[in-house]
């Protein structure tokens, strides 16, 4: 298996993974569009055979914030460390790009805190990170749950 940066050529594939959890209510939907205008924030997962069986997305908030989103792996290849290996990636994506603090809102909290994230109240977060929010079928009361870890040489 390898990480790599996402190509166009893997949105769909990318939207496919998506599009399965979150029809389970388990993340947002994300549009085609949405997945093409931002393929550069996504990194994906390829088996043995080039197929991709995960991905995950990183997105600057601010100076020293971003989120990452759209976090997915193919329920064949889940519970093997594929999900903290994107999530080590898009940490040190984040520190290369100078960002110390990576946050996530996510229906599954106890993932996140097995890495090093901590909850934290939604209050701490901008509120411009909540534009998506807006926009969703569940707000205000979608359940999901923000957690933070600031990054440093033992992170990432």
């Amino acid at each position: 298996m390898k990480i790599r940066p996402a190509k166009v050529t893997d949105v769909k594939e990318i939207h496919k993974l998506v599009e399965h959890y979150a029809d389970n209510k388990e993340m947002l939907h994300r549009s085609l569009n949405s997945i093409y205008e931002n393929i550069q924030e996504y990194v994906v997962v390829e088996d043995d055979n080039g197929s991709i069986i995960g991905c995950g997305a990183l997105h600057v908030a601010w100076e020293d914030l971003a989120e990452v989103k759209a976090l997915a792996v193919a329920e064949k290849y889940t519970k093997q460390g594929i999900g903290k290996q994107i999530v080590l990636q898009l940490q040190q994506n984040a520190k290369d790009l100078g960002v110390d603090k990576v946050f996530a809102l996510s229906f599954k909290p106890d993932f996140f805190q097995k890495l090093g994230y901590n909850i934290i109240p939604k209050e701490m977060l901008p509120h411009k990170i909540w534009s998506e929010c807006i926009n969703c079928h569940l707000f205000p009361d979608c359940g999901e749950v923000p957690l933070l870890i600031s990054l440093d040489k033992n992170n990432a």
